[in-house]
């Protein structure tokens, strides 16, 4: 196990340990240190080898980024039509006479934000800023405000179709995406219905009311009636809703999956489709996935509108600009993802854990992800570094891929959103802060967040014993 503990506590080391001259606290460093220290203590030390064990790790991630690209391009299409704008343009119309509900109905939209961009911070700082003056005109505090935004885009990140979460942990473990995904919809479901409980019953105090000027911001519309007049902003949404809904419905007498179906039925020879051929090509396979196709799909519909098309280099290069950073990680995480295999560390630690107690290795592992993610405030951190070893492990001991799978995501999600180090808290609290003209506490609003936190761990670990 030498083999193992060596890569993993240095990339440790450099990620905590900022200090470190020149790579401290770079995870893009630490990964690619993890990697090449893997695969000199497995023996590989040929360069070419070196460059098969990265495009062996990218190929088994593939879709995973292809989904990171695409779903960025098609968040990008959706702020150009103004879809959040109508959505939230409808709900203080519909609530502005109950801040309750209408910090719930803003608790849901930043749910229905995170989903389709499929990043906490992305949809905290693009949909978010929408709803931080409405917030504030209930006189809360700017550390509930960042509390409840944080909330409802964490929530939304790791609820499909664009959930990075669920599509890392799937892909570590190779469990069947929709699986997952179906699973997936029922458990945010519950943390969704937990957070809006939360808000309304304890961020938000009875008899909380909206100023005047906020309860007009609606100029008079009814919910409706803004609906009406903007109702062609929605439809890319709404086609992405439909297509995903019956792809993971989960019934085989209705379910379908529209564009792999069609691509399947385009042929390039007599027993050969262009899905076909995709699939068999390295790393470009990736785009075969159907949430990928899926999503692709509707962002070519959205092209097709007006204010999209008369500015696509716009809306392409933005959409690649936000998801760079992430891009960026998770390359380099799949150098070290095909070095553990090439260099036999995940081989290793699976014959390691079939030598542990059943009990000690879900607990320990648990933890080891929960506290990773607290001390890097990142949920794809904690899945490089801990789940690409933890998750084979659980499936090597019995428990299934998909019920490891989604046991990763929760717990890589808790571990991220507790305090000291949750990066979307500090995002946000710097922009309601700005604002807001005053200084707000990131670590007072993470502990606000913490029973979301503490439920998104239970249900993991619930999910490591079913």
């Amino acid at each position: 196990m030498i083999k193992v503990v060596v890569p993993v506590a240095v990339m440790m080391l450099i990620i905590l340990w900022k200090k470190i001259p020149k790579i401290g606290g770079n995870i893009h460093a630490a990964l690619i240190v993890a990697g090449v220290l893997s695969l000199l203590m497995g023996g590989v030390y040929s360069v070419v080898e070196w460059v098969g064990a990265w495009v062996d790790g990218i190929d088994r991630i593939a879709w995973v980024i292809a989904l990171s690209i695409v779903g960025s391009i098609y968040a990008e299409t959706q702020v150009k039509l103004g879809t959040m704008e109508t959505i939230m343009g409808a709900l203080k119309a519909k609530f502005h006479n109950s801040p309750r509900a209408l910090t719930v109905s803003i608790v849901l939209a930043l749910v229905v934000s995170g989903s389709l961009l499929g990043d906490a911070i992305a949809a905290s700082t693009i949909i978010g800023v929408l709803t931080i003056g409405v917030l504030a005109d209930m006189k809360l505090s700017g550390e509930k405000i960042c509390a409840i935004i944080v909330m409802g885009a964490s929530a939304g990140s790791i609820m499909p179709p664009i959930s990075q979460g669920f599509a890392l942990s799937s892909s570590l473990v190779e469990a069947n995406p929709d699986a997952v995904v179906r699973v997936g919809y029922g458990t945010i479901a519950v943390i969704v219905l937990f957070i809006c409980l939360y808000v309304g019953l304890f961020l938000v105090k009875k008899g909380t009311k909206l100023s005047p000027d906020a309860a007009a911001s609606h100029q008079g519309q009814t919910a409706g009636q803004i609906l009406k007049n903007n109702w062609i902003t929605l439809v890319p949404l709404m086609v992405l809703v439909v297509v995903i809904f019956f792809r993971t419905i989960g019934v085989p007498q209705i379910q379908f999956d529209f564009v792999p179906d069609i691509l399947g039925y385009i042929k390039v020879s007599e027993n050969l489709s262009i899905l076909d051929v995709l699939k068999n090509i390295t790393i470009l396979n990736g785009v075969t996935n159907g949430i990928v196709l899926s999503i692709l799909f509707v962002t070519i519909i959205a092209f097709l509108f007006p204010k999209v098309r008369c500015d696509w280099k716009d809306t392409l290069s933005t959409g690649v600009k936000n998801v760079k950073v992430t891009v960026l990680i998770q390359l380099c995480a799949a150098f070290m993802l095909g070095s553990f295999y090439a260099g036999g560390q995940i081989e290793a630690v699976q014959e390691f854990a079939l030598g542990l107690d059943t009990n000690l290795l879900k607990i320990g592992g648990a933890m080891a992800m929960v506290l990773m993610g607290m001390l890097t405030g990142s949920q794809s951190t904690s899945q490089n570094v801990v789940f690409s070893f933890f998750g084979p492990a659980l499936v090597n001991t019995g428990v299934s891929k998909i019920h490891s799978a989604v046991a990763g995501a929760h717990l890589a999600s808790a571990g991220q959103g507790l305090p000291p180090a949750d990066l979307t808290t500090f995002a946000v609290a710097g922009i309601v802060g700005g604002l807001l003209g005053k200084k707000v506490d990131p670590l007072k609003s993470m502990f606000y967040c913490v029973p979301m936190c503490l439920l998104l761990a239970a249900i993991g670990i619930l999910f490591l014993y079913i």
